[in-house]
């Protein structure tokens, strides 16, 4: 599996190079994304995004975190980032382990096996991120929100989303298929690097329409 390097989080999280892979329809979906952020937070002054996967266990984790990170770093108010799923299991240990590389810290609010809820914080953080694996309108999830399925499953298995304002698709590759194999490590590692670096572009955005 190899060691794994310890990178600073605004490190990791600014130096990512995004605009050389970008591809255009992916662009233009993110592109959908700062819109509808903007429209309503002119509308409401508020915005909820809730990520959303089936197991809510690594993409729709990973993206919960850099959207919050991402939100703190360019200083942007009223807008929260939630993540649920369609089945409840666990913020998987690979999608822990992962962040920890990246010196988010995770401190155990509440013990489980199965699964344990987490504070989630980092340097210089304002608001700390609650992290568990949960259904994408448990009541922890602010409502109504914009939701932003992750998995291909998710997209599929809500025909129907009773609280979304919006729903917007945003699939990644599923690290799950490298997990116990020498690969996990960076495949994890790259799963966050792509996420992190798409939560860079659609908050820089943001940043620059308002």
């Amino acid at each position: 599996m190899g060691e794994t390097t310890i990178i600073n989080t605004e490190k990791f999280f600014t130096e990512i190079d995004l605009n050389n892979n970008l591809r255009e329809n992916r662009k233009k979906t993110l592109l959908n994304i700062v819109n509808v952020i903007i429209h309503e937070l002119k509308s409401s002054n508020q915005v909820n995004l809730n990520f959303i996967c089936t197991h809510n266990s690594r993409r729709s984790q990973f993206a919960q975190v850099w959207a919050h990170y991402a939100i703190e770093y360019f200083n942007l108010d009223g807008i929260a980032s939630y993540s649920g799923g369609t089945e409840v299991t666990a913020m998987h240990r690979n999608t822990v382990k992962s962040l920890r590389d990246v010196q988010f810290k995770f401190d155990v609010v509440t013990f489980s096996h199965e699964n344990p809820v987490y504070e989630v914080t980092y340097e210089n953080n304002k608001n700390s991120i609650v992290a568990y694996s949960k259904l994408y309108d448990d009541e922890f999830n602010k409502k109504p929100f914009i939701a932003i399925t992750t998995c291909d499953s998710a997209d599929k298995n809500c025909p129907f989303i009773p609280d979304a304002l919006k729903r917007i698709h945003l699939a990644y590759i599923d690290p799950k298929a490298s997990d116990d194999t020498p690969e996990m490590s960076s495949s994890y590692l790259n799963t966050s690097k792509e996420i992190a670096s798409e939560m860079y572009f659609i908050f820089k955005e943001v940043k620059s329409q308002l």
